[in-house]
């Protein structure tokens, strides 16, 4: 099963680009983030063509998650719980049915810019529900994987000039720690396990030519329960579609489980 996570930075603004690599990588799974637009206005029926069943959670304008999977979508859930009054899209999630279910989450992490103020208190406080979630689900003891924008910068070999990125709530050291503390609950993290390359970056800003100059920073992350990481074969940043026409300033992340 390769499930794939990608920040698309708009659905219908970019459907060409996000078509074409959905017929020319095929995943079984994707999860996709900041689709920028409400549950009726995403182009489910371009995705069902290509054979995927359909799970969204929308925002008009910002935010904005959906799961797409060639198997059947069950136990979908939509909304991180912990605060009944957030009503920021930013979780969804689903078991990907089969003779070996997989559960599934596509989510966008609050970006948390400026620091001082309450988008990174918010930020941190979603982080801390995300982590309280995620010891639920771990008890369930099944394959998860939690993939998405986690809009963390986990270490200074993730960004190109981490030194750029100190002022950045993307960089913080409480961000930064709340995603170790996540891995700590006993999640792998996909990319690093499988691969770990040096220079592999999954975000390049629209500005300043960072893509031409390969100013990257690495920003979404694959975290599998311990009997998603025994089936891990691989993980893959598909670096290349930035350069496609009218891309996303992110690229997508594939991970290969043996399911």
């Amino acid at each position: 099963m390769r499930i794939a996570t990608w920040n698309v930075n708009s659905v219908n603004a970019r459907l060409e680009t996000v078509l074409r690599w959905f017929e020319e990588a095929a995943p079984d799974v994707a999860c996709l983030q900041e689709i920028k637009c409400v549950d009726e206005k995403f182009p489910a029926e371009a995705f069902e063509r290509l054979g995927y069943n359909v799970a969204v959670h929308g925002q008009k304008t910002y935010n904005g998650v959906a799961i797409l999977s060639k198997a059947p979508l069950e136990d979908v859930r939509k909304g991180l719980p912990g605060d009944d009054a957030d009503e920021q899209a930013r979780y969804l999630e689903a078991v990907i049915s089969g003779p070996r279910p997989v559960r599934v989450a596509s989510i966008y992490l609050p970006n948390g810019n400026p620091i001082g103020t309450e988008k990174f208190d918010y930020k941190l406080n979603w982080m801390a529900r995300l982590n309280a979630h995620a010891r639920e689900l771990l008890s369930y003891e099944e394959p998860l994987a939690l993939v998405g924008d986690y809009n963390v910068i986990p270490e200074a070999r993730d960004a190109a000039h981490p030194e750029n990125w100190l002022g950045d709530a993307l960089f913080q050291p409480q961000s930064r720690e709340a995603f170790r503390a996540l891995q700590w609950l006993g999640l792998t993290e996909a990319f690093m396990t499988a691969d770990g390359s040096p220079g592999a970056y999954t975000f390049w800003d629209y500005q300043a030519g960072a893509w031409q100059r390969n100013n990257g920073i690495r920003i979404d992350h694959a975290l599998l329960s311990p009997q998603a990481a025994d089936l891990l074969r691989g993980c893959v940043i598909h670096k290349d579609v930035r350069g496609w026409d009218k891309p996303s300033d992110h690229v997508p992340l594939v991970v290969e489980l043996e399911v």
